[in-house]
């Protein structure tokens, strides 16, 4: 178990924990106000590349819960700060959302279709044959291929949709070539969070929806982590991996309730 009460820092994911869509799910709100109220330091990590933090925080306020901007990190911000470590001065040809793009545009990072030094995917709604025949192509020229996240599929209203490894993998297999990820599980992702945090990993806990990439992350990060059943992992998806969470939650009004403050 996980004494919620002495723990400082909260990592916690979004998609499936606090949402489907634009549908907010029972006891976010609670949960939220639990975490403002007893002064912990919270960061939603979001491997969701197509928000600004600001949009984050324009989403969760018009479901009714006010999250300022510095509470979230994404996959998006996370890949701008890598390609900016690697290659200050280099170009990309995109496929994502204003997240992404702000991101790397913040980072300094040149947008070019022409002669790029990386290849970056994130989710993209203007994702087409045309731009893949185009991403495929710039990859077997040159450039690094680099994806936002590793997540296969999200959480939506009615099921789910697919995400950015199942948009990057027909540019793997026509390529020849691996991408590099770089949201959750990359540990580059997890040491951000909690330097933002200020807060040490024996004093962290991560909440998240997915075993592949939250529960791994706080796993290989020495973080305690809730595994909750409001998004993509279900109780016959956890027995297929060699691992566990520490605790297995219905959804997150649970660690209010643990609490007794509900």
């Amino acid at each position: 178990m996980i004494d919620f009460k002495t723990k400082r820092g909260f990592i916690c994911d979004m998609d499936g924990v606090l949402y489907h869509g634009n549908k907010l799910l029972p006891g976010a709100t609670e949960f939220i106000q639990w975490l403002q109220a007893s002064n912990k330091e919270y960061l939603f990590l979001t491997n969701n590349s197509g928000f600004t933090p600001r949009e984050l925080h324009i989403k969760l306020l018009r479901m009714g819960i006010d999250v300022p901007e510095e509470h979230f990190y994404t996959s998006a911000l996370a890949t701008a700060e890598f390609i900016r470590s690697q290659n200050p001065k280099a170009s990309a040809y995109v496929l994502g959302e204003a997240g992404l793009l702000n991101a790397l545009y913040d980072a300094g990072i040149a947008i070019d279709d022409v002669n790029p030094d990386y290849v970056i995917v994130g989710e993209s709604a203007s994702y087409s044959l045309n731009t893949l025949t185009r991403a495929t192509n710039l990859v077997l020229a040159g450039a690094k291929l680099i994806g936002a996240n590793s997540d296969v599929s999200g959480p939506i209203e009615n099921g789910i949709a697919p995400a950015c490894r199942a948009l990057i993998s027909p540019i793997e297999m026509a390529t020849g070539k691996q991408a590099y990820f770089c949201g959750k599980p990359n540990p580059l992702m997890m040491r951000t969070g909690l330097n933002l945090l200020n807060c040490h990993s024996a004093d962290a806990v991560i909440v998240g929806d997915r075993m592949d990439t939250d529960i791994i992350s706080g796993l290989e990060s020495g973080i305690d982590t809730v595994l909750v059943l409001s998004g993509i992992s279900s109780v016959e998806t956890i027995k297929t991996y060699a691992y566990q969470p520490t605790v297995i939650l219905n959804g997150v009004i649970d660690i209010v309730r643990m609490t007794g403050q509900e």
